[in-house]
């Protein structure tokens, strides 16, 4: 098939960034488009593996289980724990980079700078700055993948006299492992997923002397984590399927966790209880009246406990709500006057967000950049958090409102990155040259997640979920796993425009499959309704008609009824 003049032979894809993301993407690639080449993965650091490379504070881990928390295309039998640890993940991530041939395809030490699409030639022309010697160069790529990351850059706020302390301070996501934490007065600032893993750690020396700064208590879930025997690993090494068994398991297990804390009210009553009943219970007892949220259980990130509640017992663990009002050359002031004297501050403060706040590139589109059609619709907006209007071949991957608090990113941008690829595909085989969704379907896409999020607890205070802390909620999907699964697991390709030198012979195609699905589909409920007479059968059915939540949701139910029930969660 003939192509546009100004395109290249093989169209080239274009990563941007080497983490969890771009490797999954990498992966999706080599299997796919076995020979495929034409591809450059640009990472900003020197290695790779995104959050688990920069994020190596003491303790830090998965709040996921992980063997959910890992590729499904390589499961891996000698986990230590069963919510891995930073080094284990890392080394994990590294190997799949290694083992997929992708190191050979990824310019380390570069930044992406720019991506402006052209027209005429269908394509974006991408400007990279190497970040060792300062020099630019411009690239072009047909494809443009968005692989960045929901949490791309740290936060450290602007205290009044920050610049004067005299004594040592780091970010938890940038940790200066040469700082010798004995024997000195450590103040804490935040106390979130990393300071509640870190924070257990380096007071366990009790010449540590920490005190804790915290503005918002969270709502703890007992501990998860446990080390793996022998015995599971051999179970995971040499009983055929038995990894991919524990993973459905798992898979099920968080989405009704989310039903549990997310979905159903009444069963977020019983899980509320069962967190302030284990906070009761572990927690020092003249903390408690602050140590308790008052507000609704799963509107801010839900927190499983690594020991941090038992280790405020500890005599050289302070903690204070009494807020910082600037920090001296010696420590800090509270808002109460107290002057509290410090050898290191620690900012456990959090990271800019992709999905909640400014888009961190510039990438121009038809007319507007991503940054500037944030702003016009108020905030981060996509369809199905994947692509967005007005930027042709432009794919991101956790875009807004990808982002759950249940389950396990690995899993949603494995879905996101099928999707992606069902419309990539096309573009490379030289069917099509361009893809764009409407402005309409993506209104309408947005308008629906936004109907059902008035109705979450999302809404409920204030949480990084939302822009501004406080606005439109942008970062999470309100769902179950299985509802974001059903949602991407095909193209509606009237959802896009499509540029092609032969436009008919596309869309004679596109006819063809939709009677070849539709046949497919067909041909499958009624044979469950010939041959399945149970009420798992009749449920699945039902579910199929009414594009629902999926089949996996039946497991969980006993009865139609009950199906009916949790559909409307």
């Amino acid at each position: 098939m003939s192509t546009k003049k100004g395109r290249s032979d093989t169209p080239r894809i274009v990563v941007i960034g080497a983490g969890v993301g771009g490797i999954s993407f990498g992966i999706a690639l080599r299997r796919r488009f076995p020979g495929f080449e034409n591809f450059t993965i640009y990472e900003k650091c020197s290695e790779v593996s995104g959050t688990w490379r920069d994020n190596t504070y003491p303790g830090c881990g998965s709040d996921v289980a992980i063997h959910f928390f890992s590729a499904s295309t390589d499961l891996y039998p000698d986990w230590d724990y069963t919510h891995g640890l930073q080094p284990q993940i890392k080394g994990y991530w590294e190997n799949l980079h290694r083992k997929y041939d992708l190191y050979s395809h990824t310019k380390f030490n570069t930044a992406v700078v720019s991506a402006e699409w052209d027209s005429a030639k269908e394509a974006y022309h991408i400007v990279v700055k190497d970040l060792i010697t300062g020099e630019e160069t411009m690239t072009t790529a047909e494809i443009l993948i968005s692989a960045l990351g929901p949490f791309p850059n740290t936060i450290t706020p602007d205290f009044k006299g920050i610049e004067t302390f005299k004594g040592e301070t780091f970010h938890s996501g940038a940790w200066d492992h040469n700082v010798d934490l004995r024997n000195k007065r450590v103040g804490v600032v935040g106390n979130g997923a990393s300071a509640t893993q870190f924070v257990p750690v380096i007071s366990e020396d009790p010449s540590t002397k920490v005190v804790n700064f915290v503005r918002t208590p969270n709502w703890f879930l007992p501990p998860a984590r446990a080390p793996y025997s022998w015995y599971h690993k051999v179970l995971f090494k040499y009983v055929p399927f038995w990894m991919k068994i524990n993973r459905l398991k798992l898979f099920l297990g968080t989405d009704f966790f989310y039903a549990l804390v997310f979905g159903s009210p009444y069963l977020r009553k019983m899980s509320t209880a069962l967190a302030r009943n284990y906070i009761e219970m572990t927690a020092p007892k003249e903390l408690l009246d602050k140590l308790v949220p008052t507000y609704t259980l799963g509107c801010k990130r839900v927190i499983f406990d690594t020991n941090y509640l038992a280790c405020l017992h500890r005599p050289n663990v302070d903690i204070t709500f009494d807020g910082i009002d600037s920090i001296y050359e010696g420590g800090i002031v509270t808002k109460k006057g107290e002057k509290i004297p410090f050898d290191v501050l620690i900012f456990a403060t959090g990271f800019l967000t992709a999905v909640t706040d400014e888009f961190p590139l510039h990438i121009r589109g038809t007319k507007k950049t991503v940054r500037e059609y944030y702003h016009h619709e108020g905030g981060p907006k996509a369809y199905l958090g994947t692509t967005v209007p007005g930027f042709p071949n432009l794919f991101l991957l956790t875009g807004p409102n990808t982002v759950t608090g249940h389950t396990s990113v690995i899993y949603t941008e494995e879905v996101q990155i099928n999707y992606m690829f069902q419309l990539i595909e096309p573009i490379l085989r030289k069917q099509i040259s361009s893809v764009d969704v409407i402005p309409s379907a993506t209104d309408a896409y947005n308008k629906k997640i936004h109907a059902r999020l008035e109705k979450s607890v999302f809404v409920d205070c204030v949480s990084w979920y939302r822009k501004d802390r406080d606005g439109k909620v942008s970062s999470i999907f309100p769902g179950s796993a299985t509802l974001f699964w059903w949602w991407l697991r095909k193209v509606n390709w009237d959802h896009y425009t499509v540029d092609s030198a032969s436009k008919g012979r596309w869309e004679r195609q596109l006819r063809r499959r939709n009677v070849q699905s539709t046949s497919l589909a067909l041909a499958l409920v009624v044979g469950l309704v010939v041959l399945g007479r149970s009420e798992t059968t009749r449920a699945l059915v039902y579910d199929y008609m009414s594009e629902s939540l999926g089949y996996f949701t039946n497991f969980y139910t006993s009865g139609l009824d009950t199906l009916k029930g949790f559909l409307k969660v």
